[in-house]
């Protein structure tokens, strides 16, 4: 039987790693499991995300960009793979960087089997610029990774976990001794309050206000180094909330998010961890059109409001009077209320 080697190319970013990792399980089950148990599944990322790849068990290799290296390291990794005679390749990040390196995998005596995913680019400009919506309602992410493997007879995974990660020994003792140390046996809430742009983040006086509503619950708090507003809201009670934002590696939060009991957050990377992992969650969203989840784990909160969504990603500005009306608006309490119906 003839060997298929399939490779995924997606370089970034954090959460488009994390939903584009879902269609791991659908190829396994199709060119490993369901045809030939010797063929490989391989991925090319950037090398700062090479950790988090690496976390799907079914990979057999990952391969890695340096972008610090330019257009000269794309050309050294291209030959480097064009010598593994790939017979699947799914484009699934469509930019000009993967289109070379596809460019160079076909070659006249070689050309794979290839599918792509689509940036959708007229819908984008329908929607962000003349305020025409054609995007399903609401718009997953992850099925839109999905969706291009209907060309290789592949179906989509359906279960409410839809990667299968494994984390070294070493990170999970180290976060399941971590999590002993600040919260004991207590039930665990992970708080994501930041997020890579401004106007997708759920206001921190809400976030303030929601600890203080839910005083028998005790939270960890996850960000980046630069979230210094992270510490204020700790410091409403030592005793119960703590903040490690900036203090774990990605892979380490990911750990963290896998044994939380909820995780409370806007559209955000670890939000998707959550989605993927099937671990619950509450999901603020606010301006982006492309952040909803998938699994039937997490509960959206949302405004219906008719400047929504505005942005792909959380950049330009707010049409409204009162900034990031469509999150302010989500009230504290309302929130409250999720947590409570989550842990009833």
């Amino acid at each position: 039987m003839e060997k298929n080697k399939v490779l995924i190319i997606r370089f970034s970013s954090f959460g488009d790693i994390i939903q584009c990792s879902t269609v791991i399980e659908s190829i396994t089950l199709r060119y490993k499991n369901g045809l030939n148990n010797a063929s490989e599944l391989h991925w090319v990322t950037r090398s700062d995300f090479e950790s988090i790849v690496r976390l799907n068990q079914n990979l057999d290799k990952v391969w890695t960009l340096n972008k610090k290296l330019g257009f000269f390291g794309l050309i050294k990794l291209s030959l480097e793979l064009r010598n593994q005679n790939y017979s699947h390749i799914y484009d699934a990040h469509n930019n000009l960087r993967s289109k070379l390196l596809v460019l160079f995998l076909m070659t006249k005596f070689h050309r794979p089997s290839l599918i792509t995913r689509s940036k959708f680019r007229v819908k984008r400009f329908l929607l962000f610029t003349l305020r025409i919506n054609k995007f399903p309602k609401p718009f997953i992410g992850i099925n839109s990774f999905l969706k291009p493997l209907g060309k290789w007879n592949i179906s989509s995974a359906s279960n409410s976990k839809l990667v299968k990660w494994k984390f070294s020994n070493e990170i999970d003792s180290k976060i399941d001794n971590l999590k002993t140390s600040l919260i004991g046996s207590s039930e665990m809430i992970v708080l994501v309050p930041s997020a890579a742009w401004e106007m997708k983040r759920w206001p921190v006086a809400h976030w303030s206000e929601l600890i203080r509503l839910l005083p028998e619950k005790k939270f960890i708090i996850l960000g980046g180094s630069e979230d210094l507003f992270c510490e204020d809201l700790a410091n409403i009670d030592s005793t119960r909330v703590f903040n490690l934002a900036g203090r774990l590696t990605l892979v380490e939060s990911c750990s963290l998010v896998s044994k939380a009991s909820l995780v409370i957050s806007a559209d955000t990377g670890l939000l998707h961890v959550a989605d993927v992992l099937g671990v619950k969650a509450i999901s603020l969203m606010g301006p982006t059109a492309f952040g909803f989840t998938k699994s039937q784990n997490i509960k959206t909160i949302e405004l219906d409001l008719a400047c929504r969504p505005c942005s792909k990603d959380g950049r330009g500005s707010c049409s409204q009077k009162t900034y990031q009306l469509c999150m302010v608006n989500i009230t504290p309490n309302y929130v409250a209320q999720a947590v409570s119906e989550f842990s009833s």
